[in-house]
């Protein structure tokens, strides 16, 4: 007998990213079926770092405040060659944009578990546990997946023949580096060739002790290593394969142990955790909707691990997503939204690739030699007067639902405290995640047009303005942002990107304009 559900959304994965659109959908008050090959949450850890826009994005969907109990601050990351010399020191200590810490190092399964328990508490929201995508056939006003029931034996999965059917008006896939979503659809990857071997080793050490910094990138060429914090109370080795290794005999605890003792972790120390080898790779899907079919998450990309973006990718696949997806549900938009969600992502993505394959090159050399000219030349970089660190890309989105010729148009916006009606606290908790037009004064507001007005009531568009009387910018963060992007005004979007920004009370309903018609044409052009 197949049992069917249906569904606004379905989700195929419950890692990271499909909690999260998961969870935003769900307290939209869309109908969302998750499903998820195996029956329960996977208890070992992976990724180990979020920064402060994806606080953000955790702050929208209303877990940050039980997440940020699991987190360990950064202090210095630093980079040091086999002799113990400083290469480099990044130091991401302090709050960010976003109005959180700019990183945080944390345990994923605890993650999930918050996840988890906040998606179950919502009604409108099933997730299926032990059940595997075996079909995707796009219907006339949907995606039908077949699905399989399945169970676990000797850790491997196996299905009981019990089948099951969801009928979702949209489908997503957020099902990890194998993909069935993405097999299925046929769709190719692009792969640029970046390619090393780590074994990533998790240990829970017995008595803490003070380490110094708490992440630093040993840059050896006899075995280039990462030692991180994993999350309060856990810490995290990764130790790259030399040329000649391979896998099946590098993945074995007592290779883990012997490498691990230079730093006095052994058996007697530490509770080892997880063992495996990695291949970090650079590539991304060279299309990420197929009609009503999307992809979120590792489905769509994978990075190395060295800028720590991973998992903060898919969680802005999940907003970017979310806030799409509801517009098109409530019928405040029609679907050609979606056809700027993956040339947006993209975009974004493909130089945060580009960025943690450069940081690779420099850390996976394995020639004395070339190490040796490397450390030089990083030694001499650093003894200069007034050196900085250089800061990770800030990117631009992709070409999408923006303006490339407004101020600030596809950038990352801020967040900080405000005061409104006499309530204080974050942008975002006193007026919420939409739209928002954010303008200095009332004069440059009096310049939207009645049509604008409309448009903007429609998509339920906050109005927040600075002048005295209105809102209040406690700490002058907005003040220091609007003079840095030489505007007026902003239109921010409720993945906190900027459509952009407005000089002048004309330019601020141009941009409106260029929004409104954007929104709501039947056919899109997205390569502006």
């Amino acid at each position: 007998m197949v049992s069917e559900l249906t569904a606004d959304v379905a989700i195929v994965g419950y890692g990271p990213t499909g909690q999260a659109l998961a969870l935003l959908l769900g307290r939209m008050g869309h109908k969302v079926v998750v499903i998820e090959r195996w029956p329960d949450l996977y208890p070992l850890p992976r990724a180990v770092h979020f920064d402060h826009e994806v606080a953000r994005i955790f702050q929208a969907a209303g877990v940050m405040g039980d997440i940020a109990q699991l987190t360990e601050p950064v202090d210095a990351y630093q980079w040091r060659n086999a002799e113990g010399q400083m290469l480099l020191e990044i130091d991401p200590r302090g709050m960010g944009p976003s109005g959180w810490p700019v990183a945080n190092m944390f345990p994923q399964p605890e993650l999930e578990r918050v996840f988890d328990k906040h998606v179950k508490a919502l009604p409108n929201v099933e997730v299926r546990q032990g059940w595997s995508a075996a079909g995707v056939t796009e219907t006339a006003d949907g995606v039908r997946i077949e699905v399989d029931r399945g169970k676990l034996q000797d850790g491997q999965w196996f299905t009981t023949g019990e089948r099951g059917r969801i009928n979702a008006r949209w489908l997503v896939g957020a099902d990890g580096a194998n993909s069935f979503v993405l097999r299925a659809l046929g769709i190719q990857v692009h792969d640029l060739g970046f390619a090393f071997d780590w074994l990533v080793v998790d240990l829970k050490p017995k008595q803490q002790r003070e380490w110094n910094p708490r992440n630093s990138q040993l840059c050896d060429p006899r075995r280039p290593t990462t030692i991180v914090s994993g999350g309060r109370g856990r810490r995290r080795w990764e130790f790259m394969l030399l040329p000649g290794e391979q896998i099946a005999e590098m993945n074995h605890a007592d290779v883990a142990w012997r490498l691990l003792a230079p730093w006095g972790m052994t058996p007697e120390t530490a509770d080892l955790e997880r063992h495996a080898v990695y291949t970090f790779r650079g590539q991304w899907a060279e299309q990420w909707r197929a009609g009503r079919t999307l992809l979120a998450g590792d489905a769509a990309h994978l990075m190395p691990p060295f800028a720590g973006q991973g998992l903060c990718s898919g969680m802005r696949d999940s907003i970017a997503l979310a806030w799409r997806l509801d517009a098109i549900l409530r019928g405040v938009a029609n679907e050609s939204l979606l056809d700027s969600y993956g040339l947006e992502r993209s975009g974004h993505v493909q130089e945060l690739i580009a960025f943690s394959i450069e940081l690779g090159k420099v850390i996976c050399i394995t020639d004395p030699e070339v190490a040796q000219q490397r450390d030089a030349q990083m030694i001499a970089a650093l003894a200069q007067p007034g050196y900085q660190a250089p800061p990770p890309p800030q990117p631009r989105l992709g070409p999408g639902l923006w303006s490339s010729e407004a101020p600030g148009g596809g950038l990352l916006s801020i967040q900080s405290e405000i005061e409104i009606n006499g309530r204080r606290g974050l942008f975002d908790d006193l007026i919420g995640v939409r739209f928002a037009v954010i303008a200095r004064n009332s004069s440059i507001l009096s310049a939207i047009s009645d049509e604008n007005h409309a448009a903007l009531a429609r998509w339920n568009a906050a109005l927040v303005d600075f002048s005295p009387g209105h809102a209040r910018d406690l700490t002058g963060r907005y003040g220091e942002w609007f003079d840095q992007l030489g505007c007026e005004a902003v239109f921010m979007r409720p993945d906190f990107y900027l459509h952009g920004g407005a000089r002048n009370g004309a330019e601020l309903n141009a941009l409106l304009d260029d929004w409104r018609r954007r929104t709501t044409a039947a056919v899109e052009d997205f390569t502006v």
